[in-house]
């Protein structure tokens, strides 16, 4: 069972979030699913998913997700990325600087029920990534 919820959050990951290829949502994300993350707060549902993923993708058209480690137990998979992408649309109400972005670190522990995945809580390094979009001043970011 672990390395068939690994799988599922993997194929989300690589068909969602680094294609746009949101066919996949029907078959990995149940209906009630619930995305947590304290930089954009909650989305629900299949909708509410491609939501986030379609505001990340216009503000990083070439977004990648790259998995580096995942860890399962039971009914949970802990997922170690880094994130890349080039800054072409806005951000958080901040304009496109077209700078580059590499090495964001992000963990998902995601929650599976049924098959499906049913939530997600979500952290990422939104400080190092606003500091290399140069949005935030790197004194700031050593201080932190």
């Amino acid at each position: 069972m672990s390395e068939a919820n690994k799988s599922l959050v993997r194929r989300l990951i690589e068909e969602a979030v680094n294609k746009a290829n949101f066919s996949v949502l029907d078959e990995v994300l149940a209906p009630d699913y619930v995305y947590r993350e304290p930089t954009v707060g909650e989305y629900r549902g299949r909708a509410g998913y491609r939501e986030l993923v379609t505001m990340y993708r216009n503000a990083f058209p070439d977004i990648k997700l790259t998995i580096e480690e995942q860890i399962a137990e039971g009914d949970k998979v802990v997922t170690r990325m880094t994130g890349s992408g080039t800054h072409r649309g806005e951000l958080f109400g901040t304009p496109p600087t077209g700078k580059n972005v590499s090495g964001v670190r992000c963990i998902f522990v995601t929650r599976i029920a049924n098959g499906k995945m049913v939530e997600d809580t979500v952290v990422y390094d939104t400080l190092g990534m606003l500091r290399q979009l140069g949005i935030v001043p790197a004194a700031i970011g050593k201080a932190a």
